[in-house]
C-alpha cells in the first residue's frame, strides 16, 4: 500500500509543481517551489514524525512533497545532520550537493549536445 500512497502523492505533487511553474515567472517558480516545499516539509515532519503518525509519511512527505520538490528532502537531510550535532557534515553536504549537481548538469548538457551535433 505504501507504493500506491507514494505514487498518488507524487502525482499530486508534480501537478502542483507544474501549476506553480506556469504561474510564477522563471526562475522564481523553482525558488518558490523549493522554499515552500522545505517549509511544508518542516511542518509535516513535526506534525507527523514527532507525533507518531508515520503512516502518513509515504503519502505526504515522500510522495506529495517529493513530487513537488526534492529540495525539501535535501533540506530535511541538512536539518537532521545539524540536529545531531554534525554541522560540519551538513555544510559539506550542502556544498557538495550544490556544486556537484551544478557540475553534473553542465557536464550532461555538454555531452548531450556533443552527441546531437
Amino acid at each position: 500500500m505504501s507504493l500506491l500512497h507514494v505514487a498518488i502523492g507524487g502525482a499530486l505533487g508534480a501537478m502542483l509543481r507544474y501549476l506553480v511553474g506556469i504561474s510564477v515567472a522563471f526562475p522564481y517558480g523553482t525558488l518558490v517551489v523549493n522554499v515552500l516545499g522545505s517549509f511544508i516539509m518542516g511542518l509535516v515532519f513535526v506534525m507527523f514524525v514527532d507525533n507518531g503518525l508515520d503512516r502518513w509519511v509515504p503519502l505526504v512527505m515522500v510522495g506529495l512533497l517529493g513530487g513537488f520538490t526534492t529540495f525539501s528532502a535535501f533540506s530535511l537531510d541538512v536539518l537532521r545532520l545539524i540536529e545531531t550535532d554534525r554541522a560540519a557534515a551538513a555544510f559539506g553536504y550542502v556544498l557538495a550537493s550544490v556544486v556537484l549537481s551544478l557540475a553534473a548538469i553542465f557536464v550532461a548538457v555538454f555531452i548531450a549536445r556533443s552527441f546531437a551535433q
